[in-house]
């Protein structure tokens, strides 16, 4: 796989391109309710949250 480029997938209605995210990577704001659960057990739990979004990569949440 070295050297070859990923190929760009179609998205459907509602759905974001990782491809279509900014260079240099953009912080934003975001108001979705994030969970972080381990083992069953909610240990962190945001509405006040930061999506990283970085080109080719999935959104990260801070």
């Amino acid at each position: 796989m070295w050297g070859r480029t990923p190929k760009r997938e179609p998205v459907g209605p509602g759905q974001e391109s990782v491809w279509d995210y900014p260079r240099p990577p953009a912080v934003v704001p975001s108001d979705e309710l994030v969970r972080v659960v381990h083992a069953g057990h909610v240990i962190a739990e945001s509405k006040r949250t930061v999506r990283v979004l970085e080109t080719a990569h999935a959104p990260a949440y801070y």
